[in-house]
């Protein structure tokens, strides 16, 4: 799947004021580039200091808002800059959205998310955390289900984590388990001494979803060489999906990679 826009809730409150500054800079700097004496003109309207009583040429000039020819070209200049600073911004915002939403599709996918309507957000709708399940409780069911994927958050802060709905605190779990999101509820987590058994509460194998829940999960003493193992001793395996880095980012835009 390749690159694409997604509208990531964290940077919703960013846009407006993102969008009404491009436009502001636009607003000036585009007639300024066509002919900088237009805005110095239009300014010069709206000053409110008052001339002396027998001003000469040059006051007479520069409260009209006349312009020399050095003035132009140097307010052709900045304008010039301020629209390349405005296309930077917008550049910026587009590639953050889309880094963003790369990587958390990456991790769902991860998990074991299917392509399905949640891809269109996924960093909202297609990977979370969990709301209605911390991993606690026995099993009730005589054929419990296996789960498969768990990613260490200990020592390795994934940076996607920060951008999912209700994402976990990095000092509040030791690692995440992934689970589809009709099952979260299922999933129970039991740590023993020798190892960390992991599986659902379920009868029924959990059918495939587009959308993966992550439960944090703090342990009561450090991993070591525990193992985490589902049903049937199963051992699970452990992933490690994460958001490209800026470098990563730039280096596919100048390589079409």
């Amino acid at each position: 799947m390749g690159p694409y826009l997604a509208a990531v809730r964290n940077y919703w409150s960013l846009l407006p004021a993102v969008l009404v500054i491009v436009v502001l800079i636009l607003v000036y700097a585009v007639p300024t580039i066509i002919n900088p004496q237009w805005t110095s003109s239009i300014m010069a309207l709206f000053r409110t200091a008052p001339l002396p009583d027998h001003p000469t040429s040059e006051e007479s000039r520069r409260a009209a808002g006349v312009l020399g020819p050095r003035q132009l070209r140097s307010r052709r200049m900045l304008a010039i800059a301020m629209v390349l600073g405005a296309i930077a911004l917008i550049g910026f915002n587009i590639f953050s959205l889309n880094r963003e939403a790369v990587g958390c599709y990456k991790a769902a996918r991860a998990f074991g998310a299917i392509d399905g309507p949640d891809a269109k957000d996924p960093c909202y709708d297609m990977i979370y955390g969990t709301f209605l399940s911390d991993g606690t409780g026995y099993s009730d069911e005589k054929n419990p289900q296996p789960v498969q994927y768990y990613q260490l958050v200990k020592g390795k802060r994934p940076k996607y984590l920060k951008w999912i709905q209700n994402a976990p605190k990095y000092d509040e779990a030791d690692l995440v388990i992934g689970s589809r999101g009709k099952c979260d509820s299922d999933l129970r987590v039991e740590q023993e001494d020798t190892q960390i058994k992991v599986y659902l509460d379920s009868d029924v194998p959990c059918p495939p979803d587009s959308n993966i829940s992550v439960t944090p999960i703090k342990l009561k003493k450090p991993l070591g060489d525990r193992k985490l193992v589902t049903v049937g001793g199963k051992e699970m395996t452990a992933i490690n999906p994460d958001m490209d880095s800026w470098f990563t980012v730039l280096k596919k835009l100048a390589t079409g990679g």
